[in-house]
Parts: structure tokens; C-alpha cells; sequence
């Protein structure tokens, strides 16, 4: 997995305002972890944070923070965002080595078109996108595949069902569904028994009072 670079500056003030004045300034507030290092308050380029994070690793995108004269490799964790735009307003950077395995979340992609689907006319319903994994910084893949094609009906993909891969361990729980196939629920509106019955009773029984109106209103006039 390639390495980015990305320049964080040190000495940021913290708080609720200084934060904000950071933000109209298109900066990212960011705190780095580490052993070894405490904690380290900084501040990054939004648009070179966004640039970092938005390649094929995403979020576990190795990053090599520069800190004045400093260098720290690090993960991003911790994301916060905007409850509305949805740009980051917060962020931790965690420091690691990269003989250490560290733990990462990471997307499934769902591979091919179920028999369940083409045969029988069912739907793919994903229950889970993602599963935890321990690897190596530089062995966490971009995604993990799941070969959905042999799923008929009713049939459920879990993670125990996900190919080894060399270097990584799957944390999450083997019986975690991901996806299943289930046939679309149709409402099928039916009109109650003895509905057309009383429907032909009740045309009747206005026909027959009409009818009996009318003769009623001859009576008169004759009279």
C-alpha cells in the first residue's frame, strides 16, 4: 500500500471557537496519538485531507503526517462530520509501525448475480457492508470480495463464508450475515367473500326504492 504525505501544522489552539475559526479557514482540527508521543494537537488542509482519505484505501490510507521537523506514520480514526455538509470537522490520526498489525474496518464487495435473483426473481438485501480485520498497516486491503453468484432463494452469505485471505484475520463474528436473497413482498388486495353478492343486493334494493318513489309520485299527481 503506497504512503501519502500529508504537512499538519502543531500548536492549534483547542475549544469550541478556536476550532471554528480553523474550519472558515478551510483547515481540519486533528489530534495524533501514539506511544511515545502523547497526545499532539494540530490542524491539516481540508481539501489535502480530503484528497489523503478519498483514495482506493480510504480511511486506512497510510499516512506520513509532517509535524515541523517530524514524521509520524498514521491511520485515520475517529472521523467526525458535519451532521448536514458532512465535512470532517474532527479527526484523530492514530501513529503506527508497520511491523505492527493494527485493526481496520473494512468494505465488502458483493461479486456476480445470484441464481436466486436470475432464476426465481428474488432481491439481494445487504445486511452488513463492512467487517473488522487485524493485518499488517501495509497488508489491510482496500475492500474484501464475496462471491454471491450460487445464493438462491432464502439462502444467507455470512462472513465465515468470505475467501482467506494471506496476512489478514477477519475479527468479526463468522455467523455475521452480509447479504440474502428474499422474493419482493407483493400486496395482494382481495375483496372479502360475499362482497359481490351484497354489492348486487344493495343495487337491487335502491333500484326497488326508486321504483316505489316513482309510483308514489304518479299517486299524487293523479290525485
Amino acid at each position: 500500500m503506497d504512503q501519502i504525505t500529508l504537512r499538519a501544522d502543531a500548536g492549534r489552539q483547542t475549544g469550541t471557537r478556536p476550532s471554528r475559526r480553523l474550519r472558515r479557514q478551510g483547515r481540519v482540527p486533528a489530534t495524533i496519538y501514539g506511544q511515545g508521543i502523547g497526545a499532539i494537537n494540530v490542524a491539516v488542509d481540508r481539501r489535502e485531507l480530503h484528497s489523503a482519505l478519498t483514495t482506493e484505501a480510504g480511511f486506512n490510507a497510510l499516512i506520513n503526517l509532517e509535524v515541523g521537523k517530524d514524521t509520524h506514520l498514521a491511520v485515520a480514526r475517529e472521523v467526525q462530520r458535519h451532521p448536514v455538509r458532512g465535512e470532517i470537522t474532527h479527526l484523530d490520526f492514530i501513529k503506527i509501525s508497520l511491523d505492527v498489525a493494527i485493526e481496520a474496518e473494512v468494505g465488502i464487495e458483493f461479486i456476480g448475480i445470484p441464481v436466486g435473483v436470475t432464476d426465481d426473481n428474488g432481491i439481494v438485501e445487504t445486511l452488513h457492508t463492512s467487517v473488522m480485520v487485524s493485518a499488517l498497516p501495509a497488508s489491510i486491503p482496500s475492500h474484501i470480495p464475496a462471491h454471491i453468484e450460487e445464493l438462491g432463494v432464502g439462502d444467507t452469505f455470512t462472513v465465515a463464508m468470505l475467501a482467506p485471505i494471506e496476512g489478514v484475520e477477519i475479527l468479526s463474528d463468522p455467523d455475521m450475515p452480509l447479504a440474502t436473497i428474499v422474493i419482493p413482498a407483493i400486496l395482494v388486495v382481495e375483496e372479502p367473500e360475499g362482497a359481490e353478492e351484497a354489492e348486487a343486493a344493495a343495487e337491487a334494493e335502491a333500484g326497488a326504492e326508486a321504483e316505489a318513489g316513482g309510483e308514489a309520485a304518479e299517486t299524487e299527481d293523479e290525485a
